[in-house]
């Protein structure tokens, strides 16, 4: 029986490639991709950091629904994780068109901003363990030439505010304090801490690497 054989199963509550990467970046492959419809719209007087740790943990309740419907699926941990970037209280879009991403682009030019990861675990037995995680960052001053070639390169589509620091955007960053795969979307310390404090084998896959 091989490692891989025996471990619990592991369901990611997100159809994001980028967090499907980082989580394979450090050895956690999970069973399955359980994409969560949920409203992501900010209740009124939410603030960005409690608008992640909410949505987080209602995609991870959206899941956990679906896959209670499986008999193959129910023992299964279940990892959420929604990201905002927030300039102050003002909550920036996942930009879809070109109009939004140029405003989310012209508003961090040159300013500071804040990126929140929440991030949810709900065990086999329907607990929840929960982490919020903030990076800090800064935009260098964006010319109009370069604003409109990153436009043009669509990397902008899908985005929480409008970029994607793993890609083009990088080269925007002038400062950035806290966790980088937080702004790619998914802090990988406090996600394997999460699991392995509930008992998921984080490291089980590292004993097949060498």
């Amino acid at each position: 029986m091989t490692a891989q054989s025996w471990r619990p199963k592991l369901i990611l509550a997100s159809g994001s490639p980028r967090r499907l990467a980082l989580l394979q970046q450090v050895g956690i492959e999970p069973d399955m991709l359980l994409p969560a419809d949920v409203d992501e719209t900010p209740v009124k007087g939410e603030k960005p950091r409690e608008l992640a740790r909410r949505l987080a943990r209602d995609k991870a309740k959206a899941a956990r629904r679906i896959a209670d419907g499986r008999e193959d699926l129910a023992d299964s941990y279940i990892l959420s994780a929604d990201t905002v970037v927030a300039v102050g209280r003002r909550v920036l879009p996942k930009a879809e068109v070109v109009e939004e991403a140029a405003g989310c682009l012209r508003l961090l030019s040159g300013r500071s901003h804040r990126v929140y990861t929440g991030v949810a675990l709900m065990t086999p037995k329907g607990a929840i363990r929960e982490r919020i995680v903030e990076t800090r960052l800064r935009f260098k001053r964006l010319g109009r030439e370069e604003l409109e070639a990153y436009l043009a390169s669509g990397e902008w589509r899908g985005k929480a505010g409008g970029y994607a620091i793993q890609g083009l955007a990088g080269a925007f960053v002038t400062r950035l304090q806290g966790s980088y795969p937080n702004v790619v979307g998914l802090p990988l310390y406090e996600a394997a801490s999460l699991l392995e404090g509930e008992g998921y084998p984080v490291r089980l896959s590292w004993l097949n690497a060498a």
